[in-house]
């Protein structure tokens, strides 16, 4: 017996599907309707012709007219659980196409341009289940598909930050061994206009070789959910590091003309390609890749190398798009006294890793930290008098590489003597290249990573989204404050998009670090994490409180496992429905009395982090100038005294860019998010 056919409708196609009483349990595939004599039966393709030039003809005809799939359909998917489950994808002009998933099937014709949609049934989460996608000339069958929970990770370099460079990577790595947990990286790519079509990307189901290079906080969320839901979870990372918000939006949501940002992309494109031309002449004198053993060492002959300015990405010096491992080289002059105290040396900040030594001696090595500036210490044993020779191997895996920062960032300093400068020109010679190309900025300009990256995936479906950027946005005051217009915006489009208006979106708040651009009571981090905190107004929202697990030397915490672990509460709570502690103290308001602020918070239980007194509070007075302030538990409530604010008007708490001594929790020993009384 069968379900009678059931027309639904998606944008300008019209498909159906049909459902048998017996659908597949082990991923069989289910036998087609016949609708149409002319049509496949059974799934099968009709005969082929005998002669080898007949053969000829049907194997161009198909291909020529072979379905497309985007490429988020593939082995190993994941596909969500009770809702429709939307597929689409490209054939030739009026081909039926018919997809066949255990037991249900749906079937569309093609438009004038080859465009198919159909729409499935929902299935509860379960598989593996083959899917077969037929357009009658040659068919594709799909592979190991399950059915459960899928999630979208976005945002910039925290949210892509792989396993491999996070803490316990080993541990983690070998206890990566939960196949039903699955992650589909996107390619970084970019757009003038949207596409239909991903640049790349696969399935790849957990595991001890696979896990290393999968977004840590995207897969430590996805463990919690496995525990506490009990079916598949995939994994969509659609990040790029360093990106803005405005990269993701599209361009209708900010007003921008489309045909004047295709038109901007394709003069883009061909500057690019100008700029790498230039870089691949520069890279033709040398043999690369090359065995850089003994580059270091004292006495080395480089005098055949390039010379660069130092500091300066070597990009900004003709070596346009080159990532990969360069070595830079340079000497300085101590009398022997000097030599023999020993001296600091200064090379700067690196992009991305250094490894330095001083006449063939390491002096040190930063691993990741492209914005850190390296100051190393060099011991008498290592130094001598006259001419010393330093060596700096840079190892550079995306965006700007080479020694960066301030002049004054570079250079040695004997001990109890004054800094002597080594900015200048270096000597300079690339290794080896990983990748030659210009994507650099095209991570900060707005809409070119929508159209390729989210664009090409709607509407497949997802259970919600988590998303952590913000740091490429908080460089200012008014950045910061622009991001409360535009974050409810990109969630209200991206929900829309998919035909969602609560769609659960969780959100990571900036951690600390110290940016440099804090000015006491102006803080461009505590604007933006407001603004962050500002978008809760919207339903089916969630956000993670992370200032107690930052590093304020390091933009990228290592700490990804406690991140994940407080998105999976915040998911439970929001996109599940559970009942449960999911945050800290929320701010709720402010009494002014006899020289006492009164805060009052939810939920309950408030706490000190750490056992001892409250930190981490300010008073103003009617003059806005803040002090440092007691803070005292009573009743539920906290209170706020300054003895150099008799008066107060305001309060503020983790109102700083690496609020650090800020540990006021709940019950559940969750921060408390950083809040102000005023609007100041």
């Amino acid at each position: 017996m069968r379900h009678e056919l059931k027309p639904c409708h998606f944008e300008s196609t019209t498909c159906h599907f049909e459902r048998s009483e017996k659908s597949s349990l082990k991923g069989e595939i289910p036998h087609c309707v016949r609708n149409d004599k002319s049509e496949a039966v059974g799934g099968s393709l009709r005969p082929l012709p005998r002669t080898a030039s007949g053969l000829a003809l049907l194997l161009l005809a198909a291909s020529a007219q072979a379905v497309e799939l985007p490429r988020v359909f593939a082995d190993g998917m994941v596909l969500q659980r009770d809702q429709p489950i939307r597929v689409w994808g490209r054939a030739g002009a009026g081909a039926r196409v018919t997809v066949a998933l255990a037991g249900d099937s749906a079937h569309a014709r093609a438009g004038a341009d080859g465009a198919w949609r159909v729409e499935l049934p929902p299935r509860k989460a379960g598989g593996p289940y083959a899917m077969r996608i037929d357009d009658g000339q040659a068919p594709r069958e799909l592979r190991d598909v399950l059915v459960g929970d899928v999630w979208l990770a976005s945002g910039q370099s925290n949210m892509e930050w792989p396993i491999s460079q996070s803490a316990d990577a080993e541990a983690e790595i070998a206890r990566a061994t939960d196949p039903l947990i699955r992650h589909f990286k996107v390619p970084k790519s970019w757009s003038g206009a949207p596409e239909w079509q991903l640049a790349g990307g696969d399935w790849v189901a957990s595991s001890p070789a696979a896990a290393g290079s999968f977004s840590a906080i995207a897969h430590f969320f996805a463990r919690e959910l496995r525990a506490s839901e009990g079916v598949p979870i995939g994994i969509i990372d659609s990040t790029w590091g360093g990106s803005s918000i405005e990269a993701w939006m599209d361009a209708a949501t900010q007003g921008i003309d489309g045909d004047g940002l295709a038109e901007l992309a394709r003069q883009l494109k061909a500057d690019d390609e100008t700029a790498l031309a230039q870089a691949r002449a520069r890279l033709a004198r040398w043999q690369l890749p090359a065995d850089d053993a003994g580059w270091q060492a004292a006495g080395f002959d480089d005098a055949q190398w390039d010379t660069l300015p130092v500091p300066g990405l070597w990009e900004g010096a003709g070596w346009n798009g080159m990532d990969g491992v360069a070595w830079y080289r340079t000497t300085f002059m101590l009398s022997p006294d000097e030599a023999g105290r020993g001296v600091e040396l200064g090379v700067g900040r690196i992009d991305d890793s250094d490894t330095t030594w001083v006449n063939g001696v390491q002096v040190g090595a930063t691993h990741m930290q492209y914005n850190q500036p390296r100051r190393y210490a060099v011991p008498a044993s290592a130094l001598r008098a006259g001419a010393n020779e330093v060596a700096v191997r840079v190892t550079d895996t995306g965006g700007g590489g080479g020694i960066h920062g301030p002049d004054d960032g570079v250079f040695v300093q004997p001990q109890g003597g004054e800094r002597r400068p080594l900015a200048g020109a270096w000597k300079f010679r690339p290794a080896s290249v990983s990748a030659l190309a210009l994507d650099d900025d095209k991570n900060q300009r707005a809409t070119l990573l929508y159209n390729a990256m989210i664009h090409p995936l709607q509407p497949y479906g997802v259970r919600g989204v988590i998303w952590y950027q913000g740091e490429a946005n908080a460089g200012s005051v008014e950045q910061a404050l622009k991001y409360r217009e535009q974050f409810p915006a990109m969630i209200g489009q991206w929900r829309a998009q998919w035909n969602s208006p609560r769609l659960p979106f969780l959100w990571v708040q900036l951690a600390s670090w110290h940016s440099g651009g804090d000015r006491g009571d102006t803080s461009p981090w505590s604007l933006l994490r407001e603004s962050q905190s500002a978008t809760l107004s919207l339903p089916a929202t969630g956000e993670v409180v992370t200032i107690d697990i930052g590093d304020v030397d390091d933009i990228h915490p290592k700490n990804k496992q406690d991140v994940g672990k407080r998105l999976a509460l915040v998911a439970r709570h929001v996109a599940y429905g559970a009942s449960l502690v999911h945050g800290g103290p929320v701010f709720k308001g402010a009494d002014f009395d006899d020289g006492v602020a009164t805060l009052a918070f939810e939920p309950g239980g408030l706490a000190a982090r750490d056992g001892g007194s409250l930190r981490g509070f300010r008073l103003a007075g009617a003059d806005r100038v803040f002090h440092p302030a007691t803070a005292t538990i009573e009743d539920g409530k906290v209170l706020v005294r300054s003895d150099a604010v008799p008066i107060p008007v305001a309060v503020r708490y983790a109102w700083s860019d690496a609020p650090v001594e800020a540990n006021l929790v709940g019950g559940s020993g969750l921060p408390a998010s950083p809040f102000r009384s005023d609007d100041w």
